[in-house]
C-alpha cells in the first residue's frame, strides 16, 4: 500500500514548466557548459545556447565557469505518463529533433528499480536497439522492500528523476535540468549535489576531498606516472557524497565503463558525459558514511580476503640485476632483523623481458625462491599482458595462445599487434574463457620452473608504446575517432593503448577498454587458486569497480618527493571507497632517488598502508648511474632502528589489521578510513587528508614535510590515548594539536572505547604467527571498551564461507575484561594463547588483578594511568575474564 501511495506521490508530482527563451540571470555557479570542447561563440550559438562572459571567471586549471551554456528553453525529453512493475516504474521519454552530436536516439525508457530499503537503482536506455551493457555481475533484484529510505520523483517537461532522503527531505540526486542528452555516442546528464564534499571518483592524483570549482575528471584507464588533473591507470565512477548539516552521507554510482569527463562545479552539481553505453545508476542511502561503502560493495562485490602474510612487508626494485642481486638485499634485510614477509622482482628477472622466462643472471630464481619459503617468506613477481609475438615456434606462450584464439584482434580477424617491452606484442584477451585457461596453463607451466606465491600484474590499462597498433587503427571509424573526445591525456583513444575498435570476445574494445585489468585480475586469481590451491595475492596497476573481488592495487609508478608522500594518503582513502581496501603506494617513492630522511618518514608511513611495499626504480636521472638502493637495511644505523621498530609495530598490530580485512570481506567495510568516517557530524575533518585510520580504533599522524620534528594533527572530539605510553587525551572539541615527533616516531593514537588486538611480533608473520596474542584496552570515560578477534590458517581458500575459523569478541565494563566466542571451526584455536593485556585508563592503583579467579602479577603506571599484566598463558579458544580491584 505504502508503494501505490508513491506511485500517486510520483504521478502528482509530474508537472509541465513553460519555459522562456533566457540566456540572462544565470549564476556563474549554475551554467552547465554547452560546449566542452573546443568553445567558441558561433559554435555555441549554432548549438542554441548561449554565449556570455562569466561575471566571475574563477577558472581552476583550464577548466572554468563555462563561456557556452544552456538556455532555459533548450530542446528537452519529455516523460510518458509512468507505470508501476513489479520492480519500481517504467516510463518512456521522447524528444522530436535531433541535437549537435550525431546519432540522436529519440526514444529512451526508464526503468526505476527499488532494490532494498537503502538501494535505488535506475537505468535509461534505448528500448529499440540493444546497447553495450557493463558485464560485471550485480545484485538480481528480489522482493520491493516494504519501505525505503528514500523518495522518488519524475518530472515530465523536462524529463528528470529526483531522489531525496525521506528522513530530511535532502536532496541526493536531482536531474531535473534540460540537457540531458543521448546519442549514440555521446550521452550527457547532470544533478544537483547536496553540498560539495564530495569525495572518489577515480583514479586520479588530487586531494581526498575533491576539488569542485569547475574540476574536471577524465576516466578512461592510462598508463600515466602519477600526475595531476590526468587519467590514471584505473576508472571508479562512484563518488561519496557528505550532508553537512546532518552528517549523513549517500554514494552516487555510474556503472559505465566507456570514455568519460565529468565535472563538479560549484552550484554545486555534477556533470557525466560518457560516448557509450547506457546510463545505468545507483543511489547508495547510507546514512553512516561507513554505510555507503558497505552498500556499494553489496553491489559492485566485496573484497576479498588477502592471505595472511600478504599484509606483511613487502621489497622490490626494478635493477636487481640477478638473482644474486636479490638475494644480497633479503640476506641484508635478515641480518638488519628488519621485518619482510615478501620479496619481488621487476621485469629484468625475465629473458629480454618475455613473460614467464628467466633471463641468464636469473637462472637460479628457483633456489632463492625455496629459500624464502625455507624462511617463512613468500615471492612474487611481475607479469605484463603484452606476449611477443617475435619468436614463433620456440616461445610457448605465443605459440599456444595463436593456436587457441586468445588474442585481441584487429578488424581483419588477426591479432592486434602493439609494442611493449620485448618489442612488437599481441595482447590476451581475458574476456574469452579460452584465454582465462591458457592464461592458467601458463602460469603452472612458469611455476613448475619458479614457484613463486602471487603476481603483480603490470602494463594493464593495457599499455601500449604505440598508438593502437603496429599499423594504426582505421581512420574511418568513429570508435577511433569519435564525435566527442573526454579531456583524456593524449587527445585520443588510442593514445598509449589499443586502438578501441580491436574485437574481444565479447565485444568491442572501445566498450572494454577500461575492465582490461579488471579481467586480467580475475583469470590471475582463478589461475593461482588452480595451481597454488591457496589463497591467491594479485597486485594490479589497473582496476575497474568490483576489482577488489580479486586482489589488491598500488597507486602506481610515483616519484620520490614529500608532495607524493603526501598525496598517497588521498590514494589509499578512496581505493577504500572504491571496494580495494587492499592498497598503498611505493614507500619511498619509485621514480628519482630517495633521501634517508624521507625514507625514514615514508618508511613510518608505509608502515600503515593496507598493503605496504617499498619499491623503487632502475633508472634515475639525478643520481649517476641508477637509482640508489632505498630498502631500509641500505641506510645509517639510526634509520634501520627506526624502520625496524614501526614494522614491529605493524607486525604487533596485524590480528587486527586482519581483523578489519575480514570484515570488509564479510560486510564490505573500510580498513584505512577517513577521520571523518568515524566522527560523520564534525565537518572539521571533511578536509582531513594527512592524518587516517585504521578502523574505528588506530588514528595514525605521520609527520610529511622534510624536516619537521612536530607535527600539526586533528583530534576528534572525545578520549584518546598515546598507543605508545597510554597517556590520555581528552578533547572538549576537535581540535589542532602540535605532537612531538622525532626522526624515529610516528604518532599514533587509540580511540578510547576500542580495543586493538595484537600479537608478539617477529621478522616474518610465519613466525609471528605462532606467538601469543595481546590486548590493549583503552577505556571509555564509563570504564567500558570492546574489540573482536577474526583468526584463520591466513591461507586456506575460504575459511570464512566453509566456518575454518574462530571468531572472539571481547568487552570491558566494571573493571573486568571478558571474552566469548562466537564461532569456533578454526581447527587449531587450542594453540591461540593470549599473553598479556594492557588497560589504559585505569584511574587508581588497582590492589589486585585474578585471570579466571587466580591472582595475578601486574605492573601500573600511575603516571599514565596504565594497568599492565603480562607473562600470562590463557587459552583463547575458551571463555576468559581479567578483573582487577
Amino acid at each position: 500500500m505504502e508503494h501505490l501511495v508513491l506511485l500517486l506521490c510520483v504521478v502528482a508530482s509530474l508537472a509541465t514548466t513553460t519555459l522562456t527563451q533566457e540566456c540572462s540571470s544565470f549564476e556563474d555557479s549554475k551554467r552547465f557548459d554547452c560546449m566542452p570542447d573546443n568553445p567558441n561563440q558561433q559554435g555555441c550559438e549554432s548549438r542554441g545556447c548561449c554565449w556570455q562572459t562569466p561575471t566571475k571567471n574563477s577558472t581552476n586549471g583550464n577548466i572554468g565557469v563555462p563561456y557556452c551554456f544552456y538556455p532555459h528553453d533548450y530542446p528537452y525529453y519529455e516523460m510518458d505518463e509512468p507505470t508501476m512493475t513489479d520492480y519500481g516504474w517504467r516510463a518512456d521519454l521522447h524528444r522530436n529533433d535531433s541535437f549537435y552530436y550525431p546519432g540522436t536516439i529519440k526514444q529512451l525508457r526508464l526503468d526505476v528499480y527499488e532494490e532494498t530499503e537503502n538501494r535505488l537503482h535506475f537505468k535509461i536506455y534505448d528500448p529499440a536497439n540493444s546497447r553495450y551493457e557493463v558485464p560485471i555481475t550485480t545484485p538480481k533484484m528480489g522482493a520491493k522492500p516494504a519501505q525505503t529510505a528514500y523518495s522518488v520523483k519524475l518530472n515530465q517537461k523536462p524529463f528528470g528523476i529526483e531522489v531525496t532522503r525521506t528522513s530530511d527531505g535532502s536532496l541526493l540526486f536531482n536531474s531535473t535540468l534540460n540537457h540531458f542528452l543521448f546519442a549514440d555516442q555521446f550521452i550527457q546528464i547532470s544533478s544537483w549535489l547536496q553540498s560539495k564534499y564530495v569525495y572518489g571518483l577515480g583514479e586520479h592524483r588530487t586531494s581526498f576531498l575533491l576539488p569542485s570549482d569547475w574540476e574536471h575528471f577524465a576516466f578512461w584507464a592510462r598508463d600515466q606516472s602519477v600526475t595531476e588533473n590526468i587519467n590514471e591507470y584505473g576508472d571508479h565512477p562512484f563518488l561519496l557524497n557528505m550532508n553537512p548539516d546532518t552528517g549523513n552521507a549517500h554514494g552516487i554510482f555510474l556503472l559505465n565503463s566507456n570514455a568519460m569527463d565529468v565535472v563538479l562545479q560549484p552550484a554545486p552539481a555534477i556533470t557525466y558525459r560518457t560516448i557509450g553505453g547506457i546510463l545505468d545508476f545507483y543511489i547508495l542511502l547510507g546514512p553512516e558514511p561507513g554505510s555507503v561503502i558497505q552498500q556499494y560493495t553489496e553491489v559492485i562485490g566485496r573484497p576479498y580476503m588477502p592471505p595472511y602474510w600478504g599484509l606483511g612487508f613487502h621489497l622490490c626494485r626494478w635493477g636487481y640485476g640477478s638473482t644474486a642481486g636479490t638475494r644480497k638485499v633479503v640476506e641484508r634485510m635478515r641480518a638488519a632483523g628488519i621485518p619482510q614477509d615478501t620479496q619481488w622482482n621487476d621485469i629484468d628477472y625475465m629473458n629480454n623481458t618475455l613473460d614467464f622466462t628467466l633471463g641468464a643472471t636469473f637462472k637460479d630464481l628457483a633456489d632463492l625462491v625455496n629459500d624464502l619459503h625455507a624462511n617463512g617468506q613468500h615471492y612474487m613477481m611481475i607479469t605484463d599482458p603484452g606476449i611477443s609475438n617475435l619468436h614463433p615456434g620456440s616461445y610457448p606462450p605465443y605459440d599456444t595462445g595463436l593456436q587457441n584464439g586468445v588474442f585481441v584482434t584487429s578488424d581483419d580477424g588477426k591479432p592486434l599487434i602493439g609494442k611493449v617491452w620485448p618489442g612488437t606484442t599481441a595482447f590476451p584477451d581475458f574476456f574469452n574463457p579460452k584465454t582465462k585457461q591458457w592464461w592458467t596453463n601458463t602460469v603452472k607451466t612458469f611455476h613448475k620452473t619458479v614457484p613463486f606465491d602471487g603476481m603483480w600484474i603490470d602494463m594493464n590499462e593495457p599499455s601500449n608504446f604505440v598508438s593502437g597498433s603496429i599499423t594504426g587503427c582505421p581512420s574511418n571509424s568513429t570508435y577511433n575517432q569519435p564525435p566527442f573526445l573526454p579531456g583524456i591525456a593524449g587527445n585520443s583513444l588510442q593514445d598509449k593503448t589499443i586502438c578501441p575498435s580491436a574485437k574481444h570476445k565479447i565485444g568491442l574494445h572501445y566498450n572494454l577498454h577500461s575492465l582490461y585489468g579488471y579481467s586480467e585480475m580475475i583469470a590471475s586469481h582463478d589461475a593461482l587458486i588452480s595451481v597454488r590451491q591457496k589463497r591467491p595475492m594479485v597486485i594490479s596497476r589497473s582496476t575497474f569497480p568490483g576489482a577488489g573481488q580479486y586482489g589488491g592495487h598500488w597507486l602506481g609508478d610515483n616519484y620520490s618527493s614529500w608532495p607524493n608522500m603526501n598525496y598517497s594518503i588521498a590514494g589509499i582513502l578512496s581505493f577504500n571507497l572504491f571496494g580495494i581496501p587492499l592498497v598503498g603506494a611505493d614507500i619511498c617513492g619509485f621514480h628519482d632517488s630517495t633521501t634517508e630522511e624521507m625514507c625514514q618518514r615514508w618508511m613510518q608511513l608505509g608502515a600503515f598502508y593496507p598493503f605496504s611495499r617499498n619499491h623503487n626504480d632502475i633508472y634515475c636521472p639525478s643520481y649517476p648511474t641508477s637509482c640508489k638502493d632505498q630498502d631500509p637495511a641500505a641506510f645509517s644505523k639510526a634509520m634501520q632502528d627506526s624502520t625496524r621498530s614501526v614494522l614491529l609495530t605493524r607486525y604487533r598490530l596485524l590480528p587486527y589489521l586482519y581483523t578489519l580485512f575480514h570484515k570488509a570481506h564479510a560486510n564490505g567495510t573500510t580498513v584505512a578510513r577517513p577521520l571523518f568516517f568515524e566522527f560523520p557530524f564534525e565537518t572539521a575533518l571533511y578536509s582531513v587528508q594527512t592524518q587516517f585510520m585504521w578502523g574505528n580504533a588506530l588514528m595514525i599522524s605521520p609527520v610529511l614535510t622534510e624536516g619537521a620534528t612536530q607535527v600539526d594533527a586533528v583530534i576528534p572530539k572525545g578520549l584518546w590515548y598515546d598507543y605508545y605510553t597510554g597517556a590520555s587525551i581528552s578533547m572538549a572539541s576537535t581540535q589542532t594539536m602540535t605532537l612531538k615527533a622525532p626522526l624515529d616516531t610516528i604518532n599514533l593514537h587509540v580511540s578510547a572505547g576500542n580495543m586493538l588486538v595484537m600479537q608478539e611480533p617477529n621478522t616474518t608473520t610465519t613466525a609471528s604467527r605462532k606467538n601469543k596474542f595481546g590486548l590493549i584496552v583503552p577505556l571509555a570515560s564509563d570504564g567500558t571498551a570492546s574489540g573482536e578477534l577474526y583468526w584463520d590458517d591466513g591461507d586456506t581458500v575460504g575459511t570464512y564461507e566453509n566456518g575454518k575459523y574462530i571468531f572472539i569478541t571481547f568487552t570491558a565494563q566494571n573493571k573486568m575484561i571478558s571474552s566469548q566466542i562466537t564461532q569456533d571451526g578454526y581447527p587449531d584455536s587450542g594453540t591461540m594463547k593470549l599473553g598479556s593485556v594492557i588497560v589504559y585508563g585505569v584511574n587508581s592503583a588497582p590492589t589486585s588483578v585474578t585471570v579466571n579467579g587466580k591472582s595475578v602479577a601486574f605492573n601500573y603506571d600511575s603516571t599514565n594511568k596504565v594497568l599492565n599484566v603480562s607473562s600470562l598463558d590463557v587459552k583463547l579458544n575458551a571463555p576468559f575474564k581479567v578483573t582487577w580491584m
